[in-house]
């Protein structure tokens, strides 16, 4: 009989797939997740199964409440509950994706925020994608993942999360975020080439400075908002 997260782990494992198939990971080094928020669960990779060797049944189920596992038999992801504390702090998003893709990953570990320097980044993020602080010693030592979780959290307590769907957690890597896992992905793939861009263009230019901020704007919300423009009219 089918279980009542069946569909989002269906989901979730297309997902994952997405993001194996995106190129950004290597080996078991990524996972997506996705919350139903009527039903109080998300469900996520399980930890260190290969993409070749994942299945749909495989996906994890955990309550957004408790971070207990409700549904599954292996252990879900190692980072499970940083997707928690984004989907309990970020109301307004269902999907998480956490990946070690190379340029976003160096400015990460770089200590670096990508800064906003073209159009390219403008269309998807607003303004630049931004760098946690340090984790503290007993931040390390005591929950970790949760603690990776809080300093995220903590880097928008000015910053709208639907905004700038993603973050630097500072060296470590990237994670991204959306509506739904499939979205987060998409935001994984972007992330990764602003990134790899801005990386050339601070090469080509180390001294250039970020875009200025009616372009900004008519880039972010021709794509965003009540007045968008681009795309076609839902019928």
């Amino acid at each position: 009989m089918a279980s009542i997260y069946t569909e989002l782990k269906k989901r979730v494992y297309e997902a994952n797939m997405m993001l194996a198939r995106s190129g950004l990971v290597i080996l078991t080094w990524g996972n997506v997740s996705e919350a139903d928020r009527g039903l109080g669960v998300f469900a996520i990779k399980p930890s260190g199964v290969s993409y070749d060797k994942l299945t749909a049944d495989d996906i994890v189920v955990i309550s957004l409440a408790t971070g207990e596992r409700v549904e599954g038999s292996l252990r879900p992801s190692s980072d499970t509950n940083t997707h928690l504390k984004l989907y309990q702090a970020f109301e307004n998003i269902n999907g998480v994706c956490h990946c070690h893709s190379s340029y976003a990953t160096a400015f990460s570990q770089a200590g670096m925020p990508i800064p906003s320097l073209g159009t390219t980044h403008a269309d998807v993020f607003y303004n630049e994608v931004p760098i946690t602080r340090s984790l503290t010693k007993q931040e390390i030592d005591s929950d970790y993942e949760a603690e990776t979780g809080t300093v995220i959290v903590e880097a928008f307590k000015e910053k709208d999360p639907t905004a700038v769907p993603s973050v630097l957690v500072r060296q470590h890597g990237p994670f991204t975020w959306g509506r739904d896992g499939a979205e987060s992905v998409e935001h994984a793939m972007v992330l990764e080439q602003v990134a790899k861009i801005a990386w050339l263009q601070k090469a080509l230019d180390p001294m250039l400075t970020p875009l200025e901020v009616n372009l900004q704007n008519k880039h972010f919300y021709r794509k965003h908002g009540a007045a968008a423009t681009y795309g076609q009219i839902s019928q």
